[in-house]
């Protein structure tokens, strides 16, 4: 069988780090294998699906660059095909229907727990023949009693579940419409589903789900199930651990390679290699090596990762994806004549997001407002004056081009004309510049703000010191 892989959120919430995850493994298990990735919105659920959360789920693939070979399936859509099935294992004898109210259920329940014994549904419909009057029943599936199911699982190994330990569980409601469990074995089935890889949460409905297929004919697909991810405090993950939506990184200034390359290392490992393109992780990527315990979530090491993609990606892209940024503080570097190129090369180790990056660089393309009162302090001294009018001059006058070696000459010479050291040249030429901004070598900090631009920062702040001194 070809092999085909499918991610299947409920849109219920946002695309959170452990969807993603899954996501991510079966977007790789498809690609490394040649095979198809399926993406199915499992929207049954119409209390609390939203088309917000569609929109959400779709947006954060599209910004992972998960891309579908099939899809976006809607189970909403397939209704007249859940209940097609549901008449055919009637039919069969593999399903039937249950008039139990709430109040009997619960009883059961609460008898069975008083005995020490799991709660579960009995069976006391399973050979009712006649229907009782005035109560739409729902219908359930006949579980085999005897015998036992064997998950082969790729994560888990061999997992072997009696069934005489499932219970009979629901397949549609009193309503008619179809449960979970029914509608995510047909839709593997017809979708071609070859490998589910999914939370280990959902081990429990893998033998049920089995055994649906089994009474269909069909063939069982192969399972991998996913450890969960948890807080550092050993917790499911949540949102106090930072469990939130997988676009709230994007907000926070996370490149989309570096949320991926993190989520692949968050359960699997190919050595000590820390940092994958995504064609390494396609490459080396095998279900079989993911890990069987939990992973522990870690924002530090997050932003490590990210930080190592800011310094060692191309310039040109981390400028592409930090272009949004600077425009969220107002900033087109499109109508400046700066380089944001050549900005990122300048200021990509001092970051670790790019909303610190944007920060970082917005004084190459704003007017300084402001200056930190404790480097005023120790820059801003009213001998200051005479360096800044100095070198103002010196740079105004220049004959050579506008470069770091030209520039460099400029401070080397009023330096040696004024017989200083080259810090009371620097901290206040670097604050009248950079507004205290953290910036690179004075020389390319000078070069990247532009000739004007330097020159009208420099009158600026003498104008300041000769005010506040």
């Amino acid at each position: 069988m070809p092999v085909k892989t499918r991610f299947a959120p409920s849109p219920t919430g946002y695309l959170h780090i452990g969807g993603a995850r899954t996501a991510l493994y079966s977007w790789l298990h498809a690609r490394k294998h040649g095979g198809r990735f399926v993406l199915r919105i499992e929207d049954t659920d119409r209390e609390r699906s939203t088309e917000e959360s569609v929109n959400a789920i779709l947006e954060g693939m599209t910004w992972l660059g998960l891309d579908y070979d099939e899809g976006p399936f809607y189970q909403t859509q397939r209704f007249d095909r859940y209940k097609e099935v549901v008449q055919q294992l009637f039919a069969s004898g593999h399903a039937y229907h249950c008039y139990c109210s709430r109040e009997e259920l619960d009883q059961m329940r609460e008898a069975q727990m008083q005995r020490k014994e799991k709660p579960r549904y009995d069976g006391r419909c399973r050979h009712r023949q006649t229907p009782k009057e005035g109560v739409a029943p729902v219908i359930r599936f006949r579980n085999p009693t005897d015998g036992e199911v064997v998950i082969q699982d790729l994560v888990k190994g061999q997992v072997v579940i009696k069934n005489a330990e499932l219970d009979d569980l629901i397949i549609a409601r009193s309503d008619g419409t179809p449960t979970y469990n029914l509608t995510v074995v047909i839709d593997d089935l017809d979708m071609g589903v070859s490998v589910v890889i999914r939370g280990d949460d959902h081990l429990n409905n893998t033998p049920r789900q089995i055994n649906i297929l089994a009474a269909m004919g069909a063939s069982i697909p192969d399972y991998a199930h996913l450890p969960m991810i948890q807080g550092p405090d050993g917790k499911r993950l949540s949102k106090r651990h930072g469990a939130v939506s997988v676009m709230q990184y994007k907000e926070e200034g996370y490149l989309p390679e570096a949320l991926l390359n993190y989520l692949v290392r968050l359960g699997w490992s190919a050595g000590d290699q820390e940092i994958f393109s995504v064609d390494e992780m396609i490459a080396q990527f095998e279900v079989k090596n993911v890990n069987k315990s939990a992973s522990t979530f870690n924002t530090e090491k997050l932003l490590w990762v990210n930080h190592q993609y800011i310094m060692h990606s191309e310039p040109s892209h981390i400028a592409h994806h930090l272009s949004p940024y600077l425009g969220n503080l107002g900033i087109d570097p499109e109508a400046s004549d700066s380089d944001l190129v050549d900005i990122v090369i300048a200021q990509r180790e001092r970051t670790k997001t790019l909303v610190e990056l944007a920060q970082n660089c917005a004084f190459y393309f704003q007017d300084i407002e402001s200056y930190p009162a404790k480097s005023v302090k120790k820059a801003f001294k009213a001998e200051a004056v005479e360096v800044l009018a100095e070198v103002k001059e010196a740079l105004a006058s220049m004959d050579s081009p506008w470069q770091r070696e030209s520039i460099q000459q400029i401070f080397e010479q009023v330096v040696s004309r004024l017989a200083i050291g080259f810090g009371k040249l620097g901290m206040p030429l670097r604050l009248a510049v950079t507004g205290g901004a953290p910036s690179p070598d004075l020389d390319l900090t000078v070069w990247l703000v532009g000739k004007e631009k330097v020159l009208n920062r420099i009158e600026q702040a003498i104008a300041y010191i000769n005010k506040n001194n």
